[in-house]
């Protein structure tokens, strides 16, 4: 039998019925290292929940969904939606957990931004997005920890922004989505430019500025038709490069690093290593045999 899904204020925190706060506010690192980093499925209630990631990586779990998420980012979630979280030791930023009648709209309102409230999100921001969201959050932090004359109605407010500069960077999301045949001819483009540098380890703006956007430009495009971030997606194509090598050719592991432009061939076994979760060598041992009985399975082992 599954066991039911608990319902906090904050995380970890039994609490009266009656919540003691209208708005919270800490670091993710404060609460998620006290859990190794992963915050188990939960619930809130009456609370609207938004998390300011702006640095390191991790998932966050909706229900059965699982959604990757990277620097710099927004996590909006509604009051009654289960989720969890996988934090990378990494992770910098905010969580601000707020009464959901403190909104500038309601979850269920027909209007666009409730409409954005009313789901569970990871938004990408963009050069503009990021740098008017973060001081936004900068002046609600102060406020919030300040607790000033008419701290509240900053507050408010300043999430009300918040919220509003977050629906609008979703939105762009979602046209990028829809903009198919621009985007999937800068895919082809890209991964054209990846097969032919995959060697020289080139980073995510090197191809950005191959195509004429920005970073952040190129990575929502790569995540909308991969599912991937630009960094995850060139690690994934090295990756193949190295798979093909260590079994179409004899060299040792060491010699393959070196034809993939590793300087250390101890780096290159960590790198498989973390996209395996197997050294190269017990990989190759692996599948070798693999290979040779696909090939007799299709008669070209004539001996």
């Amino acid at each position: 039998m599954i066991s039911a899904i608990p319902s906090y204020d904050l995380y970890g925190e039994s609490g009266s019925a009656a919540a003691q706060f209208w708005v919270h506010c800490e670091t993710i690192p404060s609460r998620s290292s006290l859990h190794h980093f992963e915050i188990g499925m939960h619930r809130h209630v009456h609370f609207f929940q938004i998390l300011s990631i702006l640095s390191g990586s991790g998932d966050a779990i909706f229900g059965d969904r699982v959604v990757r998420f990277e620097p710099p980012a927004m996590i909006t979630i509604p009051p009654g939606v289960a989720h969890g979280f996988r934090f990378a030791p990494d992770i910098d930023g905010h969580v601000f957990t707020i009464l959901s009648g403190r909104l500038p709209a309601r979850p269920d309102e027909p209007s666009p931004i409730g409409r954005f409230l009313a789901e569970p999100r990871v938004t990408c921001l963009d050069d503009t997005a990021a740098p008017a969201i973060r001081s936004t959050l900068n002046t609600v932090l102060s406020e919030w920890a300040g607790r000033r004359s008419q701290w509240a109605i900053m507050v408010e407010a300043g999430i009300a922004s918040t919220l509003a500069l977050t629906a609008r960077a979703a939105a762009l999301d979602v046209r990028e989505a829809q903009g198919g045949d621009e985007n999937d001819r800068r895919m082809e483009i890209l991964s054209t430019l990846v097969q032919r540098e995959v060697r020289n380890h080139r980073p995510a703006s090197y191809f950005a500025s191959a195509l004429g956007i920005s970073p952040t430009h190129l990575n929502r495009i790569v995540k909308v038709k991969t599912g991937l971030s630009t960094q995850a997606f060139l690690a994934e194509r090295l990756l193949e490069e190295a798979q093909r090598a260590l079994l179409f050719t004899g060299g040792s592991v060491q010699d393959v690093a070196f034809r993939l432009g590793f300087s250390d061939p101890a780096y290159f076994s960590r790198f498989f290593l973390r996209q395996t979760g197997v050294t190269p060598r017990a990989w190759r041992l692996q599948e070798q045999p693999k290979l040779g009985a696909r090939e007799e399975g299709l008669g070209l082992n004539h001996g």
